[in-house]
Order: structure tokens, then sequence, then C-alpha cells
């Protein structure tokens, strides 16, 4: 693998108001650390910190405030009367499956006939296909409801309407913005025109859960809002973190209550899951980390690597020996998955010794058949390795498929834009694209996306900016500060956790290396000699370039951590950055 870029990164504060950070600590009686930590999230009253740092179900919003929500309920309850089977369509990922989960138990607990379509990913590929709508009305179906899909299937709502079906699209994404929202009955999405519906940032999951609120609450508002609304947050959190949406407003509510109520998985599907993924919430409360790195990729694995349908009858079975059937056939995929993604990674490492992509500022790396269910994370893997944008290609039967993911500062989709006469589709956005193009062309791309990121990439790009959030040094941590920082979890997109800057700290003792690759370091700061342990993940490299030397004085990035370890645990660091002091 290429060496990590060693340059210094920039570390970045955020311009503080220090009047209003006082004014916020005395009203609310919060430490200065986390009122200053609260404003820059935009909370600046005390009522607001409070609403802040206490998320309850009193957050969720009124779903009928989502335009198009009146004539989608309505529409339901009338399939629900005459006893109409409906179609819920979904998506193969996290996001998708999840949805097709909440909006068919809603339905179907109030009497409903839900049928579901996930899409195959290879064979299909993402959105609504107009044969499958055509299929559902020949087995008489005759109201279709989309999920996390759909805002942008103009042709599709087209060939419904032509096929005599009902379409309500519940949808995330941005619609197109020349030709329009479809012709539907209702188009229930948060972010299409006109739409006064305050949280824009909702999960496809999330739409999908105001339609089911919108649903269960007419029916018995009581039961719905004690008993069905926090049990269906589970699955809702799982989405909203996976889909890494802005963990605020009402998201923040979503996953806060969510996380709670995973202590108590009563699901069958939902807790042989958990056991496959060894998550114990009987020791401790599960924490967003958890759901992206332990949960979310057995869910997601199903779609890149088989069929993702699987994650629906998971989690609906009411049949304990096929949850922890299906569960572990969800683990071995993800088994697949990594294992399939190790195979790749090792011959993209062999490529990338190649001197062409030294001096390189995009990788653009192409191989024979690699699956295209995880080329998008590989993408990611190259940005983390190298700190460069990176694009993966597989060729199949003389198709290229491509997935690429960029770094701050690079607008991936414009890049791609630029040679748009290349494929024969592409979309995505400023940090992910995905495309396809005829084989040969792939070295006319090449040489393009090299050229455009060699015009517009600086070294402080790939160097990377650090985003850090306070000054924090060393002798000021304490348990009860600590404890006052887990009051602004959950951390996510939107509200991310904190990284602190320690100056001028001392090296109390030699690097200790682990495995190789990890370092371990002891600091030591302040008169007292407030003295802290140290992790550094995959930083022995460049603890080794920066040379340190016992006694040395460093400035340090870092994240605040408890370890629970019985014999040696206590408040530690995590390191995000190290810099030399400048002379």
């Amino acid at each position: 693998m290429t060496t990590p870029i060693l340059r210094p990164r920039r570390w970045l504060l955020p311009q503080i108001d220090s009047a209003q950070v006082a004014s916020l600590a005395h009203e609310a009686r919060l430490p200065h650390l986390i009122a200053e930590l609260l404003t820059t999230r935009g909370v600046t009253s005390g009522t607001e910190a409070a609403s802040f740092l206490a998320p309850s179900l009193d957050h969720l919003l009124d779903p009928y405030a989502m335009h198009g929500m009146t004539p989608a309920v309505e529409r339901i309850e009338r399939a629900i009367a005459r006893g109409e089977p409906m179609l819920i369509y979904g998506d193969y990922d996290v996001d998708g499956t999840t949805a097709t989960v909440l909006l068919k138990t809603a339905i179907e607990s109030l009497g409903g006939t839900v049928r579901f379509h996930v899409p195959h990913r290879l064979r299909e590929g993402y959105g609504m296909q107009s044969e499958i709508l055509a299929n559902a009305a020949a087995e008489g179906i005759r109201l279709v409801i989309s999920v996390d899909t759909g805002i942008r299937a103009l042709a599709e709502a087209e060939a419904a309407a032509a096929l005599g079906l009902d379409l309500i699209v519940t949808d995330h994404h941005l619609p197109e913005a020349a030709q329009g929202i479809p012709q539907a009955l209702a188009v229930v999405n948060p972010n299409q025109p006109g739409c006064p519906y305050p949280c824009k940032f909702l999960c496809g999951a999330g739409v999908a859960f105001k339609l089911s609120q919108a649903l269960l609450e007419k029916k018995d508002p009581e039961r719905a809002r004690t008993k069905i609304l926090p049990s269906f947050l589970k699955l809702l959190a799982i989405a909203t973190i996976a889909d890494a949406v802005p963990l605020l407003g009402e998201n923040r509510a979503i996953v806060a209550i969510g996380l709670r109520e995973l202590r108590r998985p009563v699901g069958l599907g939902l807790r042989a899951l958990m056991q496959e993924a060894r998550l114990d919430t009987s020791s401790r409360a599960l924490t967003a980390t958890d759901v992206a790195f332990r949960i979310a990729p057995r869910i997601n694995a199903a779609g890149r690597m088989d069929i993702a349908s699987e994650v629906v009858e998971l989690f609906t079975t009411r049949d304990a020996a096929r949850a922890h059937e299906l569960a572990a056939h969800l683990e071995q995929l993800n088994t697949e998955r990594r294992e399939t993604e190790a195979s790749i990674l090792e011959h993209i490492t062999a490529q990338l010794a190649q001197p062409e992509f030294a001096d390189a500022r995009c990788i653009v790396i192409d191989g024979e058949r690699w699956h295209r269910g995880v080329i998008g994370i590989i993408g990611s893997r190259i940005v983390d390795q190298t700190g460069k944008p990176a694009i993966i290609i597989t060729h199949e039967n003389g198709e290229a498929h491509g997935s690429g993911r960029s770094i701050d500062g690079y607008h991936l989709l414009d890049a791609i834009d630029s040679c748009a006469h290349l494929f024969s589709r592409f979309g995505g956005h400023a940090h992910a694209v995905g495309f396809s193009l005829p084989s040969d062309r792939v070295p006319e791309l090449r040489a393009h996306l090299v050229e455009h990121a060699r015009t517009r990439i600086t070294d402080d790009d790939l160097a990377g900016p650090l985003t850090c959030h306070a000054e924090l040094p060393l002798d000021q941590i304490t348990p009860d500060l600590y404890s006052s920082l887990r009051r602004l979890e959950p951390f996510g997109m939107g509200n991310p956790e904190p990284v602190f800057i320690a100056r001028n700290v001392r090296l109390a003792g030699p690097v200790r290396t682990i495995k190789e690759k990890h370092v371990r370091l002891n600091l030591a700061q302040g008169p007292r000699g407030a003295c802290y342990s140290a992790l550094g993940w995959r930083w022995a490299e460049r603890v080794a370039a920066l040379n340190l030397q016992q006694d040395e004085l460093i400035h340090i990035a870092y994240r605040l951590r408890l370890n629970e370890h019985p014999e040696y645990g206590g408040l530690e660091l995590e390191i995000a950055d190290l810099q030399k002091p400048t002379p």
C-alpha cells in the first residue's frame, strides 16, 4: 500500500462567541466546555440545551406537516378497509430494508395485506423498475408504496399510471431539479419543493416511519405512543446511523431513544442478529459506533453479497429457529464480504506499488470481475490509506462498473460530470459516485480524472484539515467532565464526537509499539503532572516518521475514551493527530 501522507494537517477550531458561551453555561447550569460544544451545534438557549441533552418521544414531529401525508394515509386506509393487497417497493441497503420492515409491520398491524419487493443489487440495480410494476399489476396489486426510492422515477410513475396502479412515493433523496417530482397519487418526501417539514435530513426509513406514525396514531394514539413507536425506533435508529444522516433535531431523538430501546431487543430476528454480532446489552448500552460497525455491516452484507429480502424476513419472522438461521446467514455473508474485500485489496496493493500512482492525485484502478457489491467500500479504504480520491472499477463482459469516494475539498461528481460523454450512466454527489461505461473507455477516463485532479487538488487538500472542537489541556480532564460529555451522545454526522487539542504535552516514556501497527504513548501535562495513556490506531508508521523522543514536547489532537478493563481501565486518549511544536 502507498505510504500514508505525513504532511502536517491543519487543525481547525470553531469561532466561539465567548459571551454567548458564558450566557448558555449560566442559564443551563452547564460546564463551560459543554456550553462551548453546544453553541457550535447551534444550541444557544437553556431551553434548547435541555431539549438537546434529554431527547424524548415528545420531540417526534407531527407527520402531517410533511407534504403528501394526508392523501397517502387516506389511500392506505381505503386499501386496508377493502382488503386490497399492497406492494412495498424497497431498496437493498440498511435504509431500504428497514424502511420496508417498518411500513410492512405498521400496515399489517392495522389489518392490511402487504407484499414487498427488494431489488437485487447486481441483477436489477438501484431504483424502481417498470417490469416489477407490471408483474405486480398482473397479480392484482392496485397500490404500490415506494420506500427509500422513487423520487426520480418519473418514467416508472408514468408506467404505474398506465398499468392502473396508484403510486405513493416515500423517499428522502433530492428530486431532479429540472424535471420535478413523479406524477403519483402522493409524494411524501421532506426534500420535495414546497414541503414545510422542519427536519429535512430524515433517512428513507425515517420517512417510512413518519407514514407509519401517521397511520398508527390515527388508529390508537395512546397505544402507538407508549408501545408501538418506541419499538419501531430500534430499527429506525439502526437505519439512521447506517445512512449517515445528521444526528440533529428529530434524528437525534430517534437515535437516542432507539439506542435505549435496543437494550431490550424483543424481536426474534434483532436478538439473533445482535447475538451474531456479539453485542451484550446486559453489561452496557449500545453506542452509535456499535451500530455503525457491528450491526449495520451485517445487514448490508445481504444486499452486497446476496439477496437483501432476507433482511426483511429476519426482522419479521416469528420462528426463532428461522431467525437464528437467517442471522447466521448474514454473519456468513459478512464474512464473505470481508474476505472478498481483502482479496481485492491484495490485488490493489500490488498495483499501487507501481510508479504511476506515486504522484497521482487521484487513484483510478481497475480489475477483472471484482465484486460490484464491495468496490464502494474498497474505495473508502483506499481514500483512508492514501489520502487521495479513489475510483475502483470492475470489468464484466466488456462493461466497466465503477464506484468512487473523495476527500474534503474535491467534488467528485463534478469531476465525473466533466467527462460525462464517456459514461453509459452515472450519479452521486461530492463525496461518492457510481457509474458504468464500456470497458474500452476506461484508459481515457483514467487519463482525464488524473489530469482533472492534478489541476484542482492542492497539497493542503491531500493533507486534509482536521476539524477540532475545543482546547482541553490534560490537567483539566476529570471523570465529571467525561460524564458531562457523554450527555452529548449519540455522536455521528452533524453531531461529531469532540476532538480536543492539548498543546506542549510531554512524552513521559518511550513509545510502545503494539502488533507493529499501533502505538501507546504516556503523556503528561500541568504543574501536577497529569498523566494519561494515548492509543494511536495504525499510528506506528507516522510516529516513527516523527522520531519522537522521551521527554519531548508535542501537540496532540485527541478523543477522550473510557477503558473499562477491570485491572487497568480508566480515562485515556485516542490519538486523532500529533504535531511537533514549531520552533
